[in-house]
């Protein structure tokens, strides 16, 4: 409103006059003065009418219009040019320009001189022509009242014609009483003009504010159809569009005019009750001739789907008629879709488009719910991905983001309709399988993931190989509620991961134990590190020409304060699994360059890397402070490394590798031949010497065994790129021979004896040097695997708990069980309903070998769920 005030005045100092009102002074406003010279052009027009009066009048009275007498002749000259003027004037440009005061001012003047000389020319007529005073005046009077109404509301110029025309005949012939009478009637004249110019002056501002508001009202109304944030509408007493905004046409792409005269519902889709029945409802607001707002509908005539919320208002006149309705609109059309995407968010990963883990969690839920008094039948596969966390480190997210696309999509190919695939988060998913499976389906079916998971896939032109572990519950025989499947398939998974991964395994109720023994192993191996409670044992590497040891490799040990000596197949994957490794690995090396630095200057001490340490960019920087620390020849220290760092091939691991060529320690490459990579690596990476894995050196002299030939050609191998090699795992005197026989530059295993703790290393260099000397069994004997399994043993009737801690085929050795005679018969129970018969051949305080009745299958044992000793 202040703007408006500051509009109609320039100056709010200055007084509102009457001469203001009467358009005789400039009153600083900026509203058109049309109360002033609105009616000037009209009076011009109707002037010659005044004109063509004064004839009449002279034509009705026999007045001649020329009686002789130059003064009679020029005053009717100057009527005639003064009339002509009042014609002419008012309608030129250059007078209309002119502020409304000037106008007034021109105009009055020659209004008082139009009329004055009429009456002077009157005043010249002779006495002969006009016999009485009532006479000579009838024709003033005549011509007076015709000019009144012409000027209508612009009093002030019939004030001003009044007094031009009857002033010569009051001050020629008029007494006393006729100038009363006529001044009489100019005050009332005079009144009455300054109160209508007030009037017309008020009325006038507050058209001019109703038009600014207006104005302003239909700039802002046009100025939000125009951006499209919402339109407007209107119909008929029938419910007809008479008005519909621009912007809603052009979105259904109709013209306005295409629409109107349409039913409003017509443009609105048939209620749904899933989507909102908002049609039948602005039905129903139409019809009861009631207010409305926010009613969400549906457009019908749009191509692609669009959504509008519409409010309105009945329109009644001042007697309460109905008119129709008016209203507004608004497109929620993007809104809608911003809902549907956060709820397709809310319910799906947004990276693979799988199910995301609220929606899988309620769909296990619906899955287990009770149906006549009894739990829903349903299977739930707990996945983790194997190796992704070194795809992720080295290649970064974005190329570990498209293994997890990639990865989704395998999985749904497998599972396809039979069941519901999610992710869980990270690299972990869920598969839900409603109603009752058999448990060898859901085996082959996991054993196809595995399969499809493990094949190479192709990321950033790279080539890219993991796994899967699976671990696997069932409702309801594993658990009747969601938090118990999901725990218990969990459980399962970590069984798989500790059985070697990329394996699927069932759940059972002996995992509890083992899952609760990890976590106890976890925690106390977070306080032997913190402790010292780790030490290191040194295997020698012995020359196969010379036997003479040339190295050591540092191996790590753990000795449990109340469990005894815990085996690295243990306690290493729960360290990668809880993060200690990069720590335990640092103090491996520190404490390994630190006893090699007292050792005899030729031999060379061996050091195991982790990938997870080899993808750590300042994994150089610690090699070069622990040799620093030691002052160790960097030549003396031998890095092994395993296969598994080529899983991305990328640039990270040359420009490792150079890093450790540059420092000038030596590289080996470990356990060749069992990881996952092509032997393309191999003429790249500055490999100084390959390692034969055991599992090749077991029972390689075993007739029919064609591990000798993979032994001689990993030699033929080596030699030709210029590496030495190592056998590992040798144990007899017949696989010492073959090794020797096929070539191998270098020997490491039992029959050069156990590792050693440092002590014994440099005690026996003071006694004997490094000469070494084989001692073992003549012959290979069945192989045995070291391993932590809670079993059950049955004797008379009674069952004992035991814990395998190594089995071969043919026996096993267990602890738990005090001073059991030799020769005493059992049942051990190795697994679900895996039942063998053994007999004790010896036993020691809380340990005995036992010797099987029958051979058992050491791949199905390795197959059968396992748990720690609790």
């Amino acid at each position: 409103m202040s703007l408006l005030r500051a509009s109609l005045s320039d100056n709010p100092s200055r007084s509102m006059t009457l001469m203001v009102a009467l358009g005789l002074s400039e009153g600083g406003t900026e509203v058109s003065a049309s109360w002033i010279s609105g009616a000037f052009i009209h009076i011009a027009r109707l002037w010659p009418l005044i004109l063509l009066a004064k004839l009449c009048v002279m034509l009705l009275f026999n007045l001649p219009l020329y009686y002789g007498g130059v003064g009679q002749l020029g005053t009717l000259a100057a009527m005639l040019l003064i009339d002509g003027l009042l014609i002419l004037v008012p309608r030129r440009l250059w007078f209309q320009r002119r502020m409304p005061h000037i106008q007034n001012w021109l105009m009055l003047p020659m209004v008082f001189l139009s009329a004055l000389t009429f009456s002077l020319w009157l005043g010249g007529v002779p006495q002969a022509a006009t016999d009485a005073l009532f006479l000579a005046a009838v024709p003033e009077l005549a011509v007076v009242l015709l000019a009144v109404c012409i000027f209508g509301d612009r009093r002030l110029l019939g004030i001003s014609y009044f007094l031009g025309a009857l002033l010569v005949s009051v001050v020629e012939k008029a007494g006393m009483m006729q100038v009363g009478l006529m001044a009489s009637c100019v005050i009332v004249m005079l009144i009455a003009t300054v109160r209508q110019a007030t009037a017309d002056r008020d009325q006038a501002i507050a058209r001019h504010q109703q038009d600014l508001r207006a104005q302003r009202s239909d700039r802002l109304l046009q100025e939000h159809e125009r951006t499209g944030r919402g339109w407007f509408w209107e119909t008929d007493r029938q419910g007809c569009l008479s008005y519909i905004s621009d912007t809603l046409a052009q979105s259904l792409n109709l013209s306005a005019d295409a629409l109107i005269g349409r039913a409003m519902t017509e443009i609105v889709r048939q209620g749904d009750k899933k989507q909102g029945d908002g049609e039948r409802t602005l039905g129903f607001h139409l019809s009861a001739r009631t207010g409305f707002a926010d009613i969400a509908v549906c457009a019908a005539m749009a191509k692609e789907e669009r959504w509008w919320s519409i409010s309105g208002q009945p329109v009644f006149n001042e007697y309460g008629q109905f008119h129709g309705f008016r209203g507004s609109g608004t497109d929620l059309t993007e809104m809608r879709r911003s809902q549907a995407e956060v709820t397709r968010l809310a319910q799906f990963d947004s990276l693979t488009g799988l199910a995301n883990r609220i929606q899988m969690l309620r769909s296990l839920e619906q899955a287990v719910a009770d149906r006549h008094g009894k739990p829903g039948d349903c299977t739930l596969m707990m996945l983790d991905l194997d190796r992704f966390k070194t795809v992720n480190d080295t290649l970064g997210h974005p190329a570990g983001d498209a293994l997890l696309r990639q990865v989704s999509q395998r999985l749904q190919r497998v599972v396809g309709e039979k069941g519901l695939v999610g992710r869980q988060g990270g690299d972990e998913f869920k598969i839900l399988l409603p109603g009752r499976h058999e448990q060898t389906m859901i085996a082959h079916l996991a054993q196809a993931i595995i399969s499809a998971v493990s094949q190479p896939y192709m990321i950033e032109g790279t080539a890219v190989v993991i796994g899967v572990s699976i671990g696997i519950s069932a409702c309801p025989q594993d658990g009747v509620t969601a938090d118990a499947l999901i725990r218990n398939a969990d459980l399962a998974l970590y069984a798989a991961k500790g059985d070697g991964r990329g394996l699927h395994r069932f759940y059972s109720s002996e995992m509890h134990a083992d899952a609760e023994d990890r976590r106890q192993l976890e925690e106390d191996l977070r306080r032997a590190l913190a402790a010292d409670g780790l030490h290191l044992v040194y295997q020698s590497v012995v020359s196969s020409r010379t036997e003479q040891i040339t190295g050591y490799e540092a191996l790590l040990r753990w000795t449990h304060p109340t469990r005894g000596p815990i085996s690295p197949a243990l306690f290493i994957p729960i360290a990668e699994d809880s993060g200690l490794i990069a720590q335990i690995g640092e103090w491996v090396m520190r404490t390994a360059c630190r006893d090699a630095a007292q050792w005899p200057d030729s031999i060379r001490v061996a050091v195991n890397v982790s990938p997870t340490q080899f993808a750590n960019p300042g994994f150089p920087s610690t090699v070069v402070n622990a040799l620093a620390a030691a002052q160790l020849a960097p030549e003396r220290l031998e890095l092994e490394i395993t296969e598994s760092v080529f899983l991305d091939e990328s640039d990270g691991t040359d420009s490792m590798f150079a890093r450790l060529k540059g420092i000038g320690v030596r590289l080996a490459l470990d356990d060749f031949g069992t990881g996952y990579s092509s032997l393309g690596y191999l003429k790249k990476a500055p490999f100084d010497k390959i390692k034969i894995d055991q599992s090749f050196v077991r029972g390689a002299s075993i007739k029919g065994s064609r591990n000798s030939a993979i032994i001689k050609a990993i030699v033929n191998l080596a030699e030709a790129l210029g590496m030495d090699t190592t056998a590992e795992g040798a144990e007899t005197q017949d696989e010492l021979e073959l090794i020797r026989q096929l070539g191998c530059s270098h020997i490491q295993g039992y029959i050069y004896g156990r590792p050693m703790p440092f002590e014994d290393v440099v005690i026996r260099h003071r006694s004997v040097g490094t000469a070494a000397a084989a001692s073992g069994f003549k012959s290979s004997r069945p192989e045995r695997k070291t391993m932590l399994r809670t079993i059950s043993v049955h004797h008379d009737g009674h069952v004992y708990t035991g814990r395998i801690r190594n089995i071969s085929a043919t026996g096993a050795l267990i602890e738990g069980l005090w001073n059991v005679p030799e020769g005493t018969l059992f049942a051990i129970e190795l697994g679900d309903s895996q039942f063998v018969n053994a007999t004790a051949r010896w036993s020691r305080d809380d340990r005995m070998g036992v010797e099987f009745a029958a051979a058992i299958d050491l791949v199905a044992m390795r197959s059968a769920p396992k748990s720690l000793a609790g």
